[in-house]
């Protein structure tokens, strides 16, 4: 497990949705190892999103970090609420997983601020190497391929960042 202290020099950490999910959360979900092994795992809900330098690989404003699929999002100071629709990521023409955008809130539910922290969750639909796949939903993933599969719960891939101005009309809109 690597930090960005431990990249080399003139190293760029910028995937797309679809390597986040192939070659990253996919590995991680079948207990393969990722090269390269810069991505750390870290319990979600233990860490407000500024507590995250040091902790999760940073590039620039972004954090990226593996935590194990919860269904808690809340921290010490507030809590990560789901804004927009779940996005399908596709790699050669099929669903392989979800896009979740969230903001978070700081306060009590029903009361919280909303501040300019958007974290992205991947997650890999099951039949794509997450540990709960099954036969059964592998030949039904390669029948519809239009309509994704139940989410694989081993894991999720957190992609995080603070956001001056870019998301301030959408958030508070």
């Amino acid at each position: 497990m690597g930090g960005s202290t431990n990249l080399p020099p003139g190293f760029h950490f910028f995937p797309s949705d679809e390597e986040l999910v192939i070659h990253f959360l996919r590995r991680k979900a079948a207990l393969l190892p990722c090269r390269p092994d810069i991505v750390p795992t870290l319990p979600q809900n233990h860490y407000d999103p500024w507590e995250l330098n040091g902790k999760a690989l940073q590039a620039g404003n972004q954090w990226y970090f593996f935590s194990q699929a919860t269904q808690s999002r809340t921290s010490r100071n507030g809590c990560w609420n789901p804004i927009g629709a779940d996005e399908a990521v596709s790699s050669g023409g099929s669903h392989v997983g979800l896009k979740k955008t969230l903001v978070f809130s700081i306060g009590e539910p029903f009361q919280a601020t909303k501040t300019n922290w958007v974290m992205h969750e991947y997650h890999l639909l099951d039949g794509n190497g997450g540990t709960s796949s099954s036969g059964s939903s592998r030949k039904r993933s390669h029948k519809k391929k239009d309509h994704p599969d139940k989410v694989s719960a081993a894991y999720m891939l957190s992609h995080l960042t603070f956001s001056y101005s870019a998301f301030s009309s959408i958030i508070y809109a």
